[in-house]
């Protein structure tokens, strides 16, 4: 029988991005969401495909951890679908945060494999909304993939993990949970434990 080598080398390569990250860039988000959360700011998060899962994810979890008052647009099926339609799917997150009255007060949490180009045309909604948050003076911050694309270029702090190519989809979106659920765990930004992580500290004898 072949050796399957496969999970061995996924994990491998887990391990390593998790070397490679800088833990002080995950303790500056950290901060500087608590500032956000001090100010009365509140957080965006974004991120298609997986990533529009993650923010859906995250949203949650920096609401009911965290008290950041947190919010995605890929949660309003409705309006995204319709501004798409009308619009075009370019302008589906900048005009959305419009509405939202986005300001220097706020901040803007990004998930992204690649980081978006204009140039290019990959993931212009992305580029649109990054574009915009970067010239109110929202803070912004990202988990991403690749140095070179908009997210990299524009943002406060950018964890950036570089994976092997053929893997690069599969391991950007599974680091960018990890981060995430590092800062609403981080001593900074959390206010409550988990649910279960508190039931096993009151059974404690």
């Amino acid at each position: 029988m072949t050796k399957i080598s496969h999970s061995v080398d996924y994990l491998a390569e887990v391990a390593a991005m998790a070397r490679a990250t800088d833990p002080g860039q995950l303790d500056a988000i950290a901060c500087g969401l608590a500032d956000v959360r001090e100010r009365g700011g509140r957080l965006f998060i974004l991120g298609v495909g997986g990533g529009a899962g993650h923010a859906s994810h995250a949203v949650n979890d920096f609401r009911k951890l965290c008290a950041l008052e947190s919010y995605t647009p890929t949660d309003n099926v409705s309006e995204l679908t319709a501004r798409t339609n009308d619009d075009g799917w370019d302008t589906s997150f900048s005009a959305w945060l419009a509405v939202s009255r986005l300001s220097d007060r706020d901040a803007l949490l990004v998930f992204s494999v690649g980081g978006g180009s204009r140039e290019l045309g990959v993931s212009v909604n992305l580029v649109r909304a990054i574009e915009a948050a970067h010239a109110l003076g929202t803070s912004i911050y990202g988990v991403v993939g690749a140095p070179g694309g908009t997210l990299a270029e524009l943002a406060d702090i950018a964890v950036i993990v570089e994976p092997p190519p053929l893997l690069r989809t599969p391991l950007v979106e599974s680091f960018q949970a990890v981060v995430w659920h590092a800062l609403v765990s981080h001593p900074w930004l959390a206010v409550k434990r988990g649910h279960w992580e508190s039931l096993a500290v009151a059974a404690k004898p």
